[in-house]
C-alpha cells in the first residue's frame, strides 16, 4: 500500500513539473485513526514529493517543516501560588483557540531555517503558538501562560518538537515520523507541510486526519454525552458491584 502511494506521489510530482513554482505533493500513512480498547498510541508517517519547475531540484538545498495539529479548544489556564504553605489558584486566563495536540518535525533547527518573524507567522515551534486570548492580556503574562501550557502538554506527550527529524532524499522525496499518544483527543487533525528555502516559504500543503473512538469506547462516549443520567446510574452500579466483589474476595483470603 505504501509503495502504491509513493508511486502515485511520484506520478503526481512528474505531472506538476510544468508548474512555474515548486509544488508539494504530501501524503500520510493513516487518515483515519481509531481509538478502541487497548489503544496504546500510533506512529504516523508523513511523506511526500517536491515537484520543482522543470523537474530539476535547485542547487541550493531546501528545507521541510511538518506540523501535525490537533483540534482547537477553548481552555482556561490557572496559575498556582504557594501562600502560607498552601497551594491556591492565583491568576488565570482564558484562551479561545489552543491546539489540543501539536507536533513539529523539521529538516533542521527552526532558527536555521527562518527568522523569528516568519516562525511566528507560520507557528513554527512551540514558542510561536497563537492562543487567541478571550480578553485583553499583557504580552508578558501571555508568554508566561503559554510556557505553562507547553510544559504541561509536553509532559503528557501532547506537545513535541522534533527538529532535524525530517529526512529529505535526493532533494525530492521527504518523510517524517510523529508519535501519537494514547491520551490524544478525538477530532479532525491537520498535517501541514511547508517547503522553505533561503528563509522564505515557497509552498505549503495540508492533509486532514480523523481521530475517532471505535467499538466499545464509542458506545461509552455516546452514552456519556447523550444519556448522562443512564451513564451515571451505570457507573454507580458498576462501582457497587466491584466493591461487593472485592469484599467477597478479601473475606476468602
Amino acid at each position: 500500500m505504501r509503495a502504491l502511494r509513493l508511486a502515485t506521489l511520484l506520478l503526481g510530482a512528474w505531472l506538476l513539473t510544468g508548474a512555474t513554482e515548486p509544488v508539494l505533493v504530501p501524503e500520510v500513512s493513516q487518515r483515519d485513526i481509531q481509538i478502541q480498547y487497548g489503544f496504546t498510541g500510533a506512529e504516523l508517517l508523513l511523506f511526500g514529493a517536491i515537484a520543482y519547475p522543470g523537474g530539476t531540484p535547485p542547487a541550493r538545498d531546501s528545507d521541510i517543516v511538518v506540523i501535525l495539529k490537533g483540534p482547537p479548544q477553548s481552555i482556561i489556564l490557572r496559575e498556582k501560588q504557594q501562600i502560607a504553605g498552601i497551594w491556591i489558584n492565583a491568576a488565570s486566563s482564558e484562551f479561545r483557540s489552543a491546539p489540543a495536540y501539536y507536533a513539529l518535525a523539521s529538516s533542521r533547527p527552526i532558527e536555521k531555517i527562518v527568522d523569528k518573524r516568519t516562525a511566528a507567522i507560520y507557528e513554527f515551534g512551540l514558542n510561536n503558538l497563537q492562543l487567541s486570548p478571550a480578553g485583553t492580556i499583557d504580552p508578558a503574562e501571555q508568554r508566561r501562560f503559554l510556557a505553562g501550557l507547553v510544559d504541561l502538554n509536553r509532559r503528557e506527550g501532547l506537545y513535541k518538537q522534533q527538529e532535524g527529524s525530517v529526512e529529505i532524499m535526493e532533494g525530492v522525496l521527504y518523510q517524517a515520523r510523529l508519535s501519537i499518544p494514547a491520551s490524544v483527543p478525538t477530532g479532525t487533525y491537520t498535517a501541514e507541510t511547508f517547503l522553505v528555502r533561503d528563509g522564505q516559504v515557497l509552498a505549503a500543503a495540508v492533509r486532514e486526519i480523523e481521530v475517532r473512538k471505535f467499538g466499545f469506547e464509542l458506545f461509552v462516549a455516546n452514552i456519556a454525552e447523550y444519556r448522562p443520567f443512564t451513564y451515571g446510574v451505570c457507573a454507580v452500579l458498576v462501582s457497587l458491584a466491584l466493591g461487593w466483589l472485592g469484599g467477597v474476595v478479601f473475606r476468602k483470603i
